[in-house]
């Protein structure tokens, strides 16, 4: 059986056929078709910082980029800036490869509740904006826009860059506080990067990406946290919350339940028609059928007492034949209405005293 062609077929056949048989010279061109880059996935080692975890960790180093700025134009008067440029996981061995031997690395200790020893958290800084900091603390105008990634620190310098990230290590306490209570000290200075073998080269950390601007020049500070202990972290944020959702469900609880006690107690209502005042002698020559005037107009408010305290005022009324008052605000409200009146609308006397002490500033 003969192939039946498709239409687009028996059409680009007649083109090229148009054409001489070149397919060049087809007056609709193939288009090459672009081919979408996708990230390749590592199957053997798959992700363990859930995306609602990086996220979490950019808004705690976006705090953190707010309070190490501000202690650098206080440090360094100069105007200087901080964000936060990537946050993302990777392998130990992705972040440890990408440093050279003259790369210096700070170890900052990390104390959490209940969990004194931790494996820390590991700072670089690049070498140009490191260098120039030091000048400018020093008195210099650190603008020197030469130092390449290979400079080596001189002695002086490895003392002045441990003073210099012990500002920046103190800030990290005060960007995670409000999620945990962490303590964090300035460990060593590791000058030697490839000695540092606590950590495993294949396992899982985050990565925090920092662009520092200091006046006209930039640089990277690179935060390393191990996965472990970012997964102790994290369970003592979430046990944290479970703590706070159990108190407050507790405490709603324990509201009902004082409610529910309370609900069923007996309260006095008395309904006050009015005050007025007697003599002694009127009292006494009182007979049934006097009149007593309360000088209040028939249509006048009630006041409601639960307890012998004010609460509400209503209308006086009649509810099946009975006598009745309908509620209509609470005294507690009008009290604060007052209150607000009084201090949009002055008295009198406060008034001249505004006057006066007016043509005294004249």
């Amino acid at each position: 059986m003969s192939e039946v062609l498709s239409q687009s077929q028996i059409d680009a056949l007649l083109n090229s056929m148009k054409g001489g048989g070149d397919d060049s010279a087809a007056p609709q061109e193939k288009e090459e078709k672009k081919e979408i880059q996708y990230r390749k996935y590592d199957f053997y080692s798959p992700r363990k910082i859930t995306t609602e975890k990086l996220k979490l960790l950019r808004n705690i180093y976006e705090n953190y980029s707010r309070i190490a700025s501000s202690q650098m134009n206080g440090m360094f008067r100069l105007n200087s800036d901080m964000e936060v440029l990537d946050v993302e996981e990777q392998r130990y061995y992705e972040f440890s490869n990408a440093l050279t031997d003259s790369d210096i690395m700070t170890l900052v200790k990390v104390s959490l509740p209940d969990q004194p020893k931790n494996l820390p958290i590991l700072m670089h800084i690049s070498p140009r904006l490191m260098v120039n900091m030091i000048d400018r603390m020093m008195g210099g105008a650190g603008d020197d826009d030469s130092v390449g990634s290979g400079y080596v620190y001189t002695s002086i310098e490895n003392v002045l860059y441990a003073k210099v990230m012990s500002y920046f290590v103190n800030a990290l306490k005060d960007a995670w506080s409000g999620y945990i209570r962490m303590e964090t000290d300035l460990e060593r200075v590791e000058q030697d990067p490839s000695m540092f073998q606590d950590i495993s080269m294949d396992e899982t950390v985050a990565i925090i990406v920092l662009s520092v601007r200091m006046g006209n020049l930039g640089g990277n500070i690179n935060i390393c946290i191990p996965g472990t202990l970012l997964t102790d972290i994290f369970n003592i944020i979430d046990r944290k919350k479970n703590i706070n959702l159990d108190v407050e469900q507790k405490d709603e609880r324990t509201k009902d339940r004082i409610m529910n006690s309370i609900r069923s107690s007996a309260l006095y209502v008395n309904a006050q028609l009015g005050v007025v005042e007697v003599s002694l002698e009127d009292l006494y020559n009182l007979h049934v059928g006097d009149v007593i005037d309360l000088n209040k107009p028939k249509e006048s408010e009630v006041s409601l007492y639960i307890e012998d305290q004010p609460w509400f005022t209503g209308k006086l009324g009649v509810h099946k034949k009975n006598m009745a008052v309908k509620i209509e605000k609470r005294i507690a409200d009008e009290e604060e209405e007052a209150r607000l009146r009084e201090l949009a609308f002055p008295t009198e006397k406060e008034e001249m005293i505004l006057e006066e002490m007016e043509t005294e500033v004249i």
